[in-house]
C-alpha cells in the first residue's frame, strides 16, 4: 500500500541512512512442455512445465496453491541421474536473496562446476521478495506462503518426481541465508546442514525490524511490508517465531556455517570503481552485527557452528562465491557425499 510506504518512510528516516540494493533479477528462462505426468504435492501443487537446458540442468514451472501463482525452480542433477532410478540422491536446496531470482546461483557462481564433482542434486527455487515466511497478512494468513512453498511443495515435488532424497542441506545468501537458518530451526531434522552467508540472523534485535521494513518498502516489490511479519511492537510474537536467534535451540543436531562481513566496505574479492573504495554497504553491517549475535547465541547453547566473521566485503556475489567454496566440503561431509 502506498500509504504504508509513506508511514514507514516517516519512521525509518529518523534512524536509517540509504540502503544499497542488491543487483536486480535476471529475466526468467522460457519453459517448454513437461515430461510425463507429474505427481502433485499434498496441496495440489504440481509441475506444469519442464525445460532441459543441458545434460544436468532443468527449469521447472510449478503451479503453487501456497503462492497463488506459478513460479520457477532450477534443478542441477548429478551425473548418472535418472528420474526412473531405483535410488534417490541427497539434495542441496539453495536460496537466493531479494531482488533476484532462481537463476542467480548458476548465473553468479560456479555451482555447476562445484556440484558436478559430487553425487548430489541442487535445487534452486524461486524466492522473489517473499522473505521466507508465510505472510502474516494482519493475522489473516493466506497467500503468499513462501515457507510452505519451499518446505512442503518443493520438497514433495522433488521427492515424488525427480528422485530427490530426504538427506538434505540448505544454503543461502542475504535474505536466503536467513531463510536457510530459519527453515532449519523451524523444521528440526529437515536439513542436516545449513549454510548462511550475509543474512540477518537476529531479526528482533533493536533497530533491525525498522531496517528490514524500510528495505522491503523501498527496495523490493513488497507493496505493504506490514503484511510480511506484522507490526513491530504489536505482532512481536510472530517476529520472534521467525527469528533465527530466538529459534537457535531448534538447530541442535544441524551442521551450521555462518559468515558475514562487519564493516560494509569492499573486500579482497570486490572490484570497486574509482572513488568507491570507501563506499559502505549498510546491509552488510546489519548482517554482520546480527550474525555475531547469532553465533554467540549458538555457542552459549553449546551448539557447534563454523563461523567466518570477517571485516571487509560487500554484500555481493563476489564475496559469496568464496564462502560457498569454504562451506561446500563441510556440507557434503554432513550429507555423507564424497567427491568423485
Amino acid at each position: 500500500m502506498r500509504t504504508a510506504r509513506f508511514l514507514l518512510a516517516a519512521v525509518c528516516a529518523v534512524t536509517l541512512g540509504t540502503v544499497v540494493p542488491v543487483p536486480p533479477a535476471s529475466a526468467a528462462q522460457p519453459a517448454s512442455a513437461p515430461a510425463g505426468a507429474p505427481v502433485a504435492a499434498d496441496d495440489g501443487a504440481t509441475v506444469t512445465d519442464e525445460e532441459q537446458l543441458d545434460d544436468r540442468t532443468y527449469d521447472l514451472t510449478v503451479s503453487s496453491p501456497a503462492l497463488g501463482q506459478s513460479v520457477k525452480v532450477r534443478v542441477l542433477v548429478p551425473h548418472g541421474w535418472s528420474r526412473d532410478a531405483a535410488r534417490t540422491w541427497p539434495v542441496v536446496y539453495a536460496y537466493h536473496g531479494g531482488r533476484d531470482s532462481y537463476v542467480s546461483w548458476t548465473r553468479s557462481t560456479d555451482i555447476e562446476e562445484v556440484s558436478a564433482r559430487y553425487d548430489v542434486m541442487v535445487v534452486m527455487p524461486e524466492c522473489a521478495d517473499g522473505a521466507f515466511t508465510d505472510w502474516w497478512n494482519y493475522g489473516r494468513g493466506g497467500t503468499p506462503k513462501w515457507e510452505t512453498f519451499h518446505t512442503q511443495e518443493v520438497l514433495q515435488l522433488m521427492e515424488r518426481n525427480y528422485r530427490a532424497g530426504t538427506t538434505r542441506a540448505a544454503m543461502g545468501i542475504s535474505s536466503g541465508a536467513t531463510g536457510a537458518t530459519t527453515y532449519a530451526a523451524r523444521h528440526p531434522g529437515m536439513f542436516r546442514y545449513a549454510a548462511a552467508s550475509s543474512g540477518i540472523q537476529h531479526m528482533t534485535r533493536p533497530g533491525v525490524p525498522t531496517t528490514v521494513m524500510f528495505t522491503q518498502a523501498f527496495f523490493t516489490d513488497t507493496d505493504d511490508p506490514l503484511r510480511v511479519w506484522g507490526i513491530p511492537g504489536i505482532d512481536d510474537a510472530n517476529w520472534r517465531a521467525h527469528d533465527p536467534y530466538e529459534l537457535a535451540a531448534g538447530l541442535r543436531g544441524t551442521g551450521l556455517y555462518v559468515s558475514s562481513g562487519t564493516t560494509g566496505l569492499p573486500g579482497e574479492y570486490d572490484d570497486p570503481a574509482p572513488g568507491q573504495q570507501f563506499l559502505v554497504q549498510p546491509q552488510e553491517v546489519v548482517t554482520g552485527v546480527t550474525s555475531v549475535d547469532f553465533v554467540a547465541r549458538l555457542r552459549a547453547l553449546g551448539i557447534p557452528v563454523t563461523a567466518h566473521i570477517y571485516t571487509d566485503g560487500w554484500h555481493d556475489w563476489a564475496t559469496w562465491q568464496p564462502e560457498m567454496h569454504r562451506y561446500w566440503p563441510l556440507m557434503m561431509d554432513a550429507l555423507g557425499v564424497a567427491a568423485g
